[in-house]
């Protein structure tokens, strides 16, 4: 019994504490848990995002649309500025560069454009 002993102490140890891969893996999991916790927005932040779009539209379509003839703060004029809003970025998109990949045969093509 005693030799087995004498011979388990004298075998090299290869049992390595890595505490600073704990710290590390804890670290991690905190962060991904605060990027999550961020992307995460409340009712209030929505309408409050959505309040400040509304009133970009207002300030960059309103004066045009008074011009056109429809009078402030009435329904044919809020109309008028989502109308050109839409307008404005169906225009904004449609400039941007497309791409179009056709796959399979002839008379028989899947086309997609991005």
């Amino acid at each position: 019994m005693l030799d087995l002993l004498e011979a388990t102490m004298r075998l090299p140890r290869f049992t390595v504490k890595l505490p600073g891969k704990e710290i590390a893996m804890r670290i991690l999991t905190y962060l991904i848990l605060v990027a999550v916790l961020a992307g995460c927005a409340t009712p209030a932040e929505r309408a409050a995002q959505m309040q400040r779009e509304v009133d970009e539209m207002i300030t960059v379509y309103g004066p045009s649309c008074e011009k056109l003839g429809y009078q402030r703060d009435t329904d044919p004029w809020r109309d008028c500025i989502l109308r050109l809003s839409v307008r404005d970025s169906y225009e904004r998109d449609r400039s941007m560069p497309t791409t179009t990949n056709c796959i399979g045969y002839r008379g028989f093509l899947q086309c997609t454009t991005f």
